[in-house]
């Protein structure tokens, strides 16, 4: 069964919904926003995504334990017409596959979380203030101090789903989304950040609470993606409700000479 590409939204929405967590950025990629930047590749009902509206190309390859070997079979295809350099997003054990024709490197394993207890969410009381392309400047010195080396597309302050709170004025702390797409009825946190002169004073907690009280308004699935060694990280999502859903590898790939 050979590698086909893919360009029927329905045809996508259709495999990928069959699991809206693990495959929540890609649902959110078939959005008019994000639409335009991508390449969809399908094997069977396995799918895999190039997304190019970022400097280096990302691709996007996930699949359940039981499934992974036919999306490995995709990669085996695929791979000889991909980019030289990409980033990659990858279930566990596709990274064998791609050794085979790229060097991988700066791996770090990630969980991806989805947001299963909404009612703690209550435990933290919600602050913040909607954010918009008015305030990019702040937003970037912000991640300057923060969260430096993020993936931040200023676009994404257009959707409306980013937001801060400010400390004298100054934007100290803020949540934002990587994805959010009510149409596919899912939505992917990202960028979430506080100020190191004022860690420790539960911001994040309340920006993200705020945040994840909107997204639910609008979509059914509110996941995220955190580096499995933040543990810090992964103790204020799991107190605000989110339960680790999947594990995968995001990591750089290099091809062989």
């Amino acid at each position: 069964m050979p590698v086909r590409a893919e360009h029927d939204r329905a045809v996508l929405a259709e495999l990928l919904g069959r699991d809206p967590v693990l495959h929540a950025y890609q649902l959110g990629d078939l959005d008019d926003f994000f639409w335009p930047y991508t390449s969809w590749f399908r094997r069977g009902d396995r799918v895999a995504l190039l997304y190019h509206g970022v400097e280096l190309p990302t691709l996007l390859a996930f699949a359940s334990p039981q499934d992974v070997g036919e999306l490995a079979a995709l990669l085996e295809e695929l791979a000889p017409v991909l980019p030289a350099r990409l980033w990659a997003h990858l279930s566990p054990g596709l990274e064998a596959t791609v050794a085979r024709w790229y060097e991988v490197s700066d791996g770090a394993g990630h969980h991806r979380m989805a947001l299963t207890d909404p009612a703690r969410l209550a435990t933290v009381a919600p602050a913040g203030e909607t954010l918009d392309r008015a305030d990019l400047p702040a937003l970037l010195d912000l991640y300057a101090a923060a969260y430096p080396g993020n993936w931040f597309d200023p676009r994404m302050l257009d959707t409306g789903q980013y937001v801060g709170i400010r400390d004298g004025g100054d934007l100290v702390a803020v949540a934002g989304v990587h994805v959010w797409s009510p149409t596919w009825r899912v939505a992917a946190l990202g960028n979430v950040t506080t100020h190191p002169r004022l860690r420790g004073r539960g911001l994040a907690a309340a920006a993200v609470a705020a945040l994840c009280a909107r997204l639910r308004a609008d979509v059914d699935h509110v996941t995220l993606n955190v580096r499995a060694d933040n543990a810090a990280a992964v103790r204020l999502y799991e107190r605000l409700g989110f339960t680790r859903a999947a594990d995968f590898t995001e990591c750089a790939l290099l091809r062989r000479r």
